[in-house]
């Protein structure tokens, strides 16, 4: 996991194919987008834009993926993420391959991220995290997710 500003993403440490994959996201004014799915380069990189409100950590579920690297931006409101390392994923559901995620219930050992305006965080593959946790209210949020397929970093 890693987090950075996305006013500065040069500084948080990125990859070269995932610093450009967040620009490209970004290049895309992701606040100004519709709710949905945008290719930003064929189905190895592409943007899930998405508005909602936040809840208690026990009415959400924690998700882990296996192909591709989540980058999500925060572009509204405040958000706390739940996460884990790889293999901290307990009581999951069945794996759905064609979506590339899996649902679990629990996250040994968890830590927790709260995100601002402008800030990203980036889960690898096997790392779960449980998005669009709550502070001390629910709030509405706005986010980009950048989905970057793992072979991109392979290369």
């Amino acid at each position: 996991m890693i987090i950075g500003d996305s006013r500065n993403p040069e500084k948080a440490g990125l990859s070269p194919t995932l610093l450009a994959a967040l620009k490209l996201a970004l290049e895309a004014n992701p606040q100004e987008c519709e709710p949905g799915c945008h290719v930003l380069q064929d189905d190895d990189i592409f943007m899930n834009v998405m508005q909602f409100m936040t809840q208690p950590a026990q009415a959400k579920r924690a998700e882990l993926h296996a192909e591709y690297i989540d980058v999500q931006i925060l572009l509204a409101g405040e958000e706390r993420i739940d996460f884990g390392l790889v293999d901290s994923a307990r009581q999951c559901d069945e794996w759905h391959r064609e979506e590339d995620y899996q649902l679990c219930d629990e996250i040994a050992v968890m830590q927790s991220v709260t995100l601002q305006a402008g800030m990203f965080a980036v889960f690898f593959p096997g790392e779960p995290h449980k998005p669009g946790v709550q502070g001390t209210a629910p709030a509405e949020i706005k986010k980009a997710v950048v989905k970057v397929h793992r072979k991109l970093l392979e290369r």
